[in-house]
């Protein structure tokens, strides 16, 4: 089989100044993409600005012989994300590929969490990848291809004790990158979400420490590489990742359960099982085919 390249593509990747970032823009690199390197170069927590660790990836790329440019701005402004998407058409004319990937965590339990920590990760996650996207959507409408890749966490599709903020930013993910892809449909334009399990300094204390070899960057950044290709024809999918295993996360409805007369609280306790049901279970492509069996219950 031949190998996957992405010459004469310039990539966007966020938060690439460590970790799965990183990892992202150097694989893209060394495959020929040029890549701007953003990263506020901020700690874990979002806290301070550093334009050396975006700095020192394209300085690693281009040791390697690959080509990129550094971008320090902020995800979570409208400046910012318009300044990065700028980069790339100032540099290299154009953007083909984006990787949502800037991040920071404020984890607090519920109880304690105050509006602060919780607008601070939403703005940089959820509303960080709505901005570069935004900034890149235009151009990529214009020219009639694109690929953008979201990044989801298992905790968003699960939960996950002291991260109401994270958790609700990576959930709000799957519905963005959803419509994305049914938006961009007609501009071959593909839109995906992963929820990777990897160990890097945003999951150091949450990962077992004995699991640091065998969830390196280096087992999610392939799945990013091949959703950000040319080949790639799926869009509007989430994916789980870690560890050297891939599985495809469903968004999926059980059987149900209705009757044509007005329901009581009574009706739902005493079909509460049939409501509950998962067998078998449904996935729809969209809205219109999940109002699908109640269309079909209204007119029968």
């Amino acid at each position: 089989m031949s190998e996957l390249r992405y010459d004469g593509r310039v990539a966007v990747v966020t938060g690439a100044g460590h970790g799965l970032g990183r990892q992202h823009a150097l694989e893209l690199a060394a495959r020929g993409a040029k890549v701007v390197v953003n990263d506020l170069g901020g700690d874990r927590a979002g806290v301070g600005a550093d334009a050396g660790p975006a700095q020192q990836v394209v300085e690693e790329i281009s040791k390697n012989g690959g080509e990129a440019v550094a971008n320090p701005d902020n995800v979570a402004t409208p400046e910012g994300a318009q300044a990065i998407v700028k980069t790339a058409l100032d540099t290299y004319g154009k953007v083909d590929i984006v990787v949502n990937n800037a991040g920071i965590l404020r984890d607090k339990s519920f109880k304690n969490m105050s509006p602060e920590e919780f607008d601070s990760v939403i703005a940089v996650h959820l509303r960080g990848s709505f901005l570069v996207a935004s900034a890149a959507w235009a151009h990529l409408r214009e020219q009639g291809y694109g690929r953008i890749v979201n990044t989801s966490s298992p905790a968003g599709l699960f939960g996950n004790f002291g991260q109401a903020n994270y958790a609700t930013a990576k959930m709000g993910l799957v519905g963005f990158t959803k419509t994305l892809a049914h938006e961009g449909a007609k501009y071959n334009i593909k839109a995906n979400a992963i929820a990777p399990v990897a160990w890097t300094r945003m999951t150091e204390d949450l990962l077992p420490a004995d699991f640091a070899d065998k969830l390196g960057v280096e087992q999610v950044t392939p799945l990013v590489a091949f959703l950000a290709h040319d080949s790639n024809e799926d869009s509007g999918e989430v994916y789980t990742v870690g560890g050297g295993r891939i599985a495809k996360i469903f968004v999926a409805e059980g059987p149900g359960w209705g009757q044509k007369r007005t329901l009581s609280v009574e009706d739902v306790r005493d079909n509460w099982a049939a409501i509950n049901a998962q067998d078998p279970l449904t996935v729809f492509k969209n809205v219109g085919e999940q109002m699908g069996p109640l269309i079909q219950q209204l007119t029968s």
